[in-house]
């Protein structure tokens, strides 16, 4: 496809390019999404076909729900995976490395995790009812801000210490993803995590760091899930563990403060990229609403949360074709790929240093995401307010985590509830800012503020 069929205003409708280049540009979006959506089933333990399938799925349901009108790809989020590690943290294998998914965990995560994606559903509602810019003046920068930071860095032990089983390969896959962050040009510039797995796994794989047996092993053909490994099969064992359902809600769902600013400021990036106004029309409550369900549906069959991918934004922007169409051209190529347990073992077999070496960016690069949505949301700290609330946050967070209980444990009656860090520093910091006076954020005044929030290595 040539630069020169494309005009500079864009285009909208990708038919008119005909169905083999559709076809190519919808490749090209899930070719974009693809390192970062199989990496976060990589990190937490969860299906990587089950990944797939509701990324697909998800972005379809989104679509559906938006009026087809925003061309937004779901891919995997990387704001619950500390909700993942204090729910189901990874066991330990035969040389001590965090590499075996804890399956008896998981599906209580994924509970929470739902319950996180209905809480978009409340706000798309509030949304309707009240407007942006009433509702967003509970979660302004100087809460998600520090909530944001705290996610990254509750996280950084664990990329250090899958570095630290190879910490060659591990930096294999740091170079190549600095290298085509900062120096890469077109799509090079977009998949730096998906360019820094592949060449940091090729070198495991030529020193002999990789056992293949399992690649082998597998099918080429499956379905992506199994029904044991779900929220509906946690709730059919007769096992259930009551109080392990209500920390895992309690744990979860307060990150889900941070990723739902995280998607008002993707509609606002893909508005500006498509120079449309989708906050407006289909409407935020829709595309809220969309994303929302999307990781409701996904988590409950044991794939992790959705949310708009940063990734296919940059593809929208260096192809200039804004047809959601396209999109859905990814989505059901996405759906077809996750029916492939040998490409699912591909996966599994990463080594943990190569994990390490691009969590060790992705995680540093949260926290460096919230330290950006409060510089450029320019949160005053001369006022006391703002250092208090910042500050007792992150104690919270990062205190209670590294501790030596780990949570807040609360008994309840038969029920044990436990909380970890960052559910009780996004809780105080919501309801420190709601009681003390001196407010002074606007959502709406500032495009810059209101897009800095995006978990995804661009």
């Amino acid at each position: 496809m040539s630069k020169q069929s494309i005009p500079e205003t864009g285009i909208y409708d990708a038919r008119e390019l005909g169905v083999p280049k559709m076809l190519v540009l919808g490749f090209q979006h899930m070719f974009a999404m693809f390192g970062a959506t199989v990496l976060v089933p990589a990190l937490t333990g969860l299906s990587v076909s089950a990944t797939l399938l509701f990324a697909g799925l998800g972005t379809l349901l989104f679509h559906l729900l938006a009026k087809g009108k925003v061309p937004a790809f779901l891919g995997s989020s990387f704001a619950f995976i500390g909700g993942y590690a204090a729910v189901a943290p990874m066991l330990p294998d035969a040389a001590g490395e965090a590499t075996i998914p804890n399956l008896e965990m998981l599906p209580y995560a994924c509970f929470g995790v739902a319950l996180a994606g209905l809480l978009y559903v409340v706000l798309s509602a509030l949304f309707k009812v009240f407007g942006v810019k009433k509702v967003m003046r509970f979660f302004p920068p100087i809460v998600t801000g520090p909530v944001i930071i705290c996610i990254g860095l509750t996280l950084s032990s664990s990329a250090i210490n899958n570095c630290q089983s190879n910490w060659w390969i591990a930096l294999v896959a740091i170079v190549v993803v600095v290298a085509a962050n900062i120096f890469g040009k077109g799509m090079i510039k977009i998949i730096p995590i998906l360019l820094g797995v592949v060449a940091s796994y090729l070198i495991a794989a030529v020193s002999g760091n990789v056992d293949f047996t399992a690649v082998r092993e597998a099918a080429w053909v499956g379905l992506p899930f199994q029904w044991s490994n779900t929220v509906f099969g946690l709730f059919a064992r007769p096992d259930l563990d009551t109080s392990m359902l209500i920390t895992a809600a309690i744990t979860i769902m307060p990150l889900a403060l941070a990723t739902m600013v995280e998607h008002i400021g993707d509609m606002c990036a893909i508005s500006s990229t498509c120079n449309r106004n989708y906050l407006a029309n289909p409407g935020l409550h829709r595309t809220l609403l969309g994303d929302g369900l999307a990781t409701t549906l996904a988590s409950l069959f044991g794939a992790p949360a959705n949310t708009t991918y940063g990734e296919n934004t940059g593809v929208l922007a260096l192809s200039k074709v804004y047809d959601p169409r396209v999109i859905r051209i990814a989505a059901v190529l996405a759906v077809l790929f996750s029916f492939s347990p040998k490409f699912e073992a591909l996966v599994a077999a990463m080594p943990a240093a190569t994990i390490g070496g691009v969590s060790m960016i992705l995680y540093g690069m949260i926290s460096a995401v919230g330290v950006r949505n409060v510089v450029e949301n320019k949160v005053d700290f001369t006022k006391s307010r703002n250092v208090l609330i910042a500050a007792i946050i992150m104690v919270l967070s990062i205190g209670i985590t590294y501790s030596g209980a780990g949570a807040v444990v609360i008994p309840a009656g038969s029920v044990t509830i436990q909380l970890s860090g960052l559910a009780v520093g996004a809780i105080v910091g919501i309801v420190l800012n709601a009681v003390l006076p001196g407010k002074d954020y606007e959502f709406g005044s500032d495009l810059q503020g209101d897009t800095s929030v995006n978990f995804i290595v661009q």
